[in-house]
């Protein structure tokens, strides 16, 4: 219901012009092939949030989110490296960990990761975006079975979270395969 669900952004952003709702769209129209449309809503984006920083507002979650996937993924790090120092949480966790990922700096990604999915390191917030990350982390450094367990629970919990990130989470689960059949440790 891709028409609806143009329409529905587009409203929300009449109505609220919220940085979130136009990532949200940016992300929407990427999916469907419309770079230069995603392209308006990002710096759409970039706009209000630093109009919204000047008005005292902190979006250096938002703008790291952002840079991460499509812009700059060192200045994402720079943004959520502060943004950890500030206010480090679950969110900032997962932004950071995945922003660190897009830099190439997987072992410092996972840790993150770990902290923004794992309940014993202060996550268990059930986000399949969260989940996500963490498995194409594992994935890039060859841990191949927590990386489809994560990506597998992504899919479980909402296998719709992200019109850019579901079906990559599907074709990172192909490319892993099923796991090896073999007998126990002697």
């Amino acid at each position: 219901r891709t028409t609806e669900a143009l329409s529905a952004y587009q409203a929300a952003l009449a109505k609220r012009p919220s940085p979130e709702y136009a990532l949200e769209l940016g992300e929407l129209y990427e999916s469907l092939g419309l770079g230069q449309a995603a392209r308006v809503e990002y710096d759409l984006l970039r706009e209000r949030a630093r109009g919204a920083e000047e008005a005292g507002a902190d979006e250096a979650l938002m703008l790291g989110r952002l840079e991460a996937d499509h812009g700059d993924p060192a200045e994402a790090v720079r943004l959520l490296r502060a943004e950890w120092g500030r206010q480090p949480g679950i969110a900032v966790a997962d932004a950071l960990g995945w922003a660190l990922h897009r830099a190439g700096e997987d072992e410092e990604a996972l840790e993150f990761a770990t902290i923004a999915t794992d309940g014993d390191k202060g996550g268990g917030v059930r986000s399949a975006l969260y989940v996500f990350h963490r498995g194409v982390i594992e994935q890039e450094l060859g841990r191949s079975g927590p990386a489809r367990r994560h990506l597998r629970e992504a899919l479980t919990i909402n296998p719709y979270f992200s019109p850019l990130r579901a079906p990559e989470a599907k074709r990172a689960l192909t490319e892993l395969g099923e796991p090896p059949v073999e007998g126990p440790p002697d």
